[in-house]
């Protein structure tokens, strides 16, 4: 509205959910004896504590025995050519819930023993695990495990780098600092306030997972709205996460919600030009994870129903028949019909394929891993509009093991996928109890494999370190880039490597492999003196570009670079930057530039403390928009455009 020359606008409110308290940090790890707690960290005074407590099962198994581990490759079900190994299995992984990868070519795996029954929800008199595996001979088992951590608790991912483990255990995310194979330190709270209040506690925080842009990514389900942020942060300061993705950057010390809604999100990659995808339970499974986005939800309204128009799915169709209840399955299974088209509504992992093993029609596919329909299915991403759009491909695996759960997967550094099966006969809600002793994990490959020379990365140099970033194999290109971007934290930057990147940047033949140089030289020029100096001429050169993917990735430094294009995918990209970068002047000043008025004529309305006084740093006329007190914030806003309140 506009009247005497002002103008009201808002760059947009975010989510309001309910406050959520915070939990004691004993629900996240049990160290004893004694514990200081003291600016947002727990100090350990001994590393003393009692046996890993054996894991309990109360699910009735009699009628469904637990598949011997000889018969599991029998009943899977592949492609032509492919082939599958059992990396491990019980009793050496149980209840795998997440994994990542080091620079030496090793798998982490994360257990969670905690997880109980509806009844119970938690069983703290259990703990949780980090298992480490590694396959010397690449024979497609491991040959050598050891335990890295058996202290903690409502574990729910991990991720490497930094010289540690990220762990995130609701209410904190918690940094392991390593030395070796073992913790060297106390853990740290990086982030607090993650929910741990929903009754369904499998939407709590979880999926940590790099992005190419330096930034640890995770995610949170609709039923744990959280009001998280890096310790000692005011509420008032804090944006609630209530579904939806958030990221944490470690050199800034950073927290920030990224997108919003959905229900339950759990895998997410992110494709050759740095496009984020995720997939989700019960409504649509496949997203295209744009920040700033709000999503449709399965429950529940977004607290702003006039300010956003909530985003459908991005796949074409869905894996169960819609026709069914989803909550059908927990008496029904997978029906016939369901089946047909994928095999029901709940996907748990997510992988596009981007490694060297698997036939090149497999790659850049997004596989996903049915937790009901005991298979993993594939969609095709085509380009549509301003974004894209999933078609379904014929399925990749199946299996006749009535056990199989597969709960997250991805590609390993010779281009085999593995897959994390949580092995157990109930559903996703575990109406009927738990089975905490039994777990397996497969490797699929496609033939024999050859592992890369260069697995071990630690022993490489800087610069042969540069030369795997155009790599054809995904996984040596973004584990290359995290040892770089560890010894550039050690060592105040890497200036050394400036010249290599920005030429690599220059030959590169395809927008892919050009990106790939500019994230390296990004990442490492956050811990050097002079940053962002180091990557101002690519970001220069990707402005200008005739790529789309290019210019895509530079509108985040300069969103004014796609204001006037005729391209929807760059419009996309600047509207979706703009949200994030409030406080930063840049948002306001592009706004202001847009609608051709001095700041002095406007009124900046925000439900965020922090984003009133960049507004007011500015000069702008602002309100603090009071979700619990509407009718003054908008009467406030009223008076400063010299307007009278007029209701219909």
């Amino acid at each position: 509205m506009r009247a005497s020359g002002r103008f009201a606008f808002n760059l947009p409110l975010h989510l309001v959910g309910d406050l959520v308290s915070f939990i004691s940090m004993s629900l996240c790890f049990r160290w004893l004896p004694a514990l200081i707690l003291g600016l947002g960290q727990i100090y350990l005074l001994s590393s003393t504590h009692a046996a890993f407590p054996a894991p309990t099962n109360n699910q009735d198994i009699t009628d469904k025995p637990l598949t011997a581990p000889a018969d599991l490759l029998k009943l899977m079900h592949l492609p032509p050519g492919f082939k599958a190994t059992l990396f491990a299995a019980e009793p050496d992984v149980q209840n795998p819930i997440a994994m990542c990868w080091d620079e030496r070519g090793r798998l982490w795996i994360a257990e969670n023993y905690t997880y109980s029954d509806n009844k119970e929800r938690f069983d703290l008199k259990l703990r949780d695990r980090i298992v480490l595996f590694e396959d010397t001979d690449n024979d497609g088992r491991f040959d050598r495990r050891t335990v890295f951590a058996d202290d903690l608790q409502m574990l729910t991912s991990i991720e490497r780098g930094f010289g540690g483990v990220y762990a995130m255990c609701p209410p904190h995310l918690l940094f392991i600092p390593t030395h070796g194979d073992k913790p060297s330190g106390p853990p740290q709270i990086l982030i607090d306030g993650f929910s741990t209040q929903a009754a369904s506690r499998h939407t709590f925080a979880n999926g940590l997972k790099w992005g190419p842009d330096g930034w640890l990514y995770g995610r949170v389900g609709i039923s744990s709205t959280s009001w998280a942020d890096v310790p000692g942060t005011p509420h008032d300061q804090r944006s609630p996460t209530a579904g939806g993705i958030w990221r944490y950057h470690p050199a800034k010390k950073i927290y920030e919600p990224y997108c919003h809604g959905t229900t339950n999100p759990w895998g997410m990659d992110w494709d050759q030009h740095g496009e984020m995808f995720f997939i989700n339970t019960v409504i649509g499974h496949l997203w295209h994870g744009i920040q700033g986005a709000h999503f449709k939800r399965m429950h529940g309204d977004d607290p702003y129903p006039r300010i956003y128009e909530l985003i459908d799915q991005h796949a074409d169709h869905y894996h169960w028949d819609s026709g069914e209840v989803w909550t059908d399955v927990r008496k029904r299974g997978v029906t016939p019909a369901s089946s047909r088209v994928g095999g029901g509504h709940a996907h748990v992992g997510l992988m596009i394929y981007q490694g060297t093993n698997f036939p090149p029609e497999y790659r850049g596919q997004v596989f996903t891993t049915n937790l009901h329909g005991r298979r993993v299915n594939i969609d095709r991403l085509e380009r549509r509009g301003s974004g894209y759009v999933g078609k379904h491909a014929p399925d990749f695996m199946r299996t006749d093991d009535p056990w199989f759960r597969a709960i997250e997967i991805q590609a390993g550094p010779d281009g085999g996928v593995y897959i994390l099966d949580w092995s157990d006969v109930g559903e996703c809600h575990e109406n009927d109890g738990v089975h905490r002793t039994s777990g397996r994990i497969y490797k699929i490959t496609y033939g024999d494999p050859t592992r890369p020379q260069e697995t071990d990365l630690t022993k490489l140099t800087d610069a042969q370190l540069v030369a795997l970033q155009p790599s054809d194999n995904e996984w040596l290109v973004r584990m290359a880039r995290w040892e770089l971007r560890e010894r550039a934290r050690r060592h105040n930057g890497l200036p050394a490597l400036t010249t290599l990147l920005r030429e690599q940047f220059t030959t590169a033949p395809t927008p892919a492999k050009k990106l790939a140089a500019y994230w390296t030289l990004e990442q490492i020029s956050d811990f050097a003196p002079d940053a962002p100096a180091p990557i101002a001429p690519l970001l220069s050169a990707m402005r200008t570009s005739p790529d789309e993917p290019l210019q895509r990735c530079a509108v985040p430094s300069t969103p004014a670079t796609a204001q006037n294009t005729a391209s929807p995918f760059l419009r996309l990209a600047r509207a979706s930057t703009l949200p994030a970068l409030t406080p930063d002047a840049r948002a306001y000043e592009l706004v202001l530039q847009a609608l051709g008025l001095p700041a002095a004529d406007c009124v900046f309305v925000d439900d965020q403390l922090r984003n009133i006084k960049g507004a007011e740093a500015l000069g702008l006329p602002a309100v603090h928009f009071d979700v619990m007190a509407p009718s003054q914030s908008y009467a406030e806003a009223l008076r400063l455009l010299d307007l009278e309140r007029t209701d219909p």
